[in-house]
């Protein structure tokens, strides 16, 4: 994502974390792979509740740098197999867990390859845009192991059962057209534009009604599952909560006076 015209907030060791307007990216910076160990999982939760929370904040952007958005689990830390070690490595199940819950829309801009962990953490974003020259896939069965650290279950969710489970099997690293076509990835972009179409994409949807966004967000979430008449009960409520949002007025009045709605997420 283009920088320039940028404040850096946060500098942290692994975590770059800058502001352009509205729109928050962290940018994660661990050479060689962008692999994750405990260390980035605890950064990760420190720096995202804030920006979750914070209501200038209307879209979060996250990426990575060089070959790779994130390739994964660092095996020189899953090779200690203890309880306490599997224990730290899960909380990457919490990152997911925070950008799902965030009241706005989070970007996963794979910048380079999406691997395991790092597909892993995409699934949990609301768009998920693919370089043309990397790759996305789950490839731990090759190592003996299986997606466990959220893809069990989210992928399931997005592509349906029998297919989660051959792509979890095969292990296969997907070009990003197939990615695409399985709808793994919501956009591709040339490599020498992508900075620019995240930057377009992040822009626009943090002009949209996020407050809007965060209650559809939790209506879908809290409903997905539950016998419909149940499912309905918390769309109601959803739906008396944004009637008392300013951006529901908002967009309605624009409607009648035939202009542009300007929203504020609130």
């Amino acid at each position: 994502m283009n920088q320039e015209n940028t404040d850096t907030m946060t500098q942290a060791s692994v975590l770059q974390v800058t502001r352009d307007g509205a729109v928050a990216t962290i940018r994660v910076d661990r050479p060689k792979a962008n692999a994750v160990d405990p260390a980035m999982i605890e950064e990760f939760l420190t720096v995202l509740p804030p920006l979750a929370a914070d209501p200038e904040v209307r879209c979060i952007v996250i990426t990575g740098t060089g070959r790779f958005f994130i390739a994964g689990a660092d095996i020189a830390v899953m090779r200690d197999l203890s309880a306490d070690n599997q224990a730290r490595m899960r909380r990457w199940i919490d990152v997911q867990r925070v950008i799902e819950r965030a009241p706005k829309p989070v970007v996963a801009a794979m910048n380079g390859h999406a691997l395991g962990g790092g597909a892993e953490l995409s699934l949990a974003c609301d768009v998920r845009i693919l370089s043309a020259d990397a790759t996305f896939g789950f490839p731990e069965m090759l190592l003996g192991l299986f997606p466990g650290a959220g893809g069990s279950q989210r992928l399931p969710r997005l592509v349906g059962p029998h297919l989660a489970k051959r792509l979890m099997i095969e292990g296969e690293r997907l070009a990003p057209q197939r990615a695409s076509e399985l709808g793994l990835v919501d956009l591709v972009a040339d490599p020498a534009a992508f900075d620019t179409v995240v930057a377009e994409q992040a822009r626009r949807l943090a002009a949209k009604p996020t407050a809007a966004i965060a209650l559809l967000k939790r209506v879908v979430d809290e409903g997905y599952g539950l016998p419909v008449e149940e499912a309905l009960e918390r769309e109601e409520k959803g739906v008396a909560e944004l009637t008392r949002t300013a951006d529901a007025a908002e967009g309605l009045q624009a409607f009648l006076d035939k202009r542009e709605a300007v929203f504020t997420g609130r």
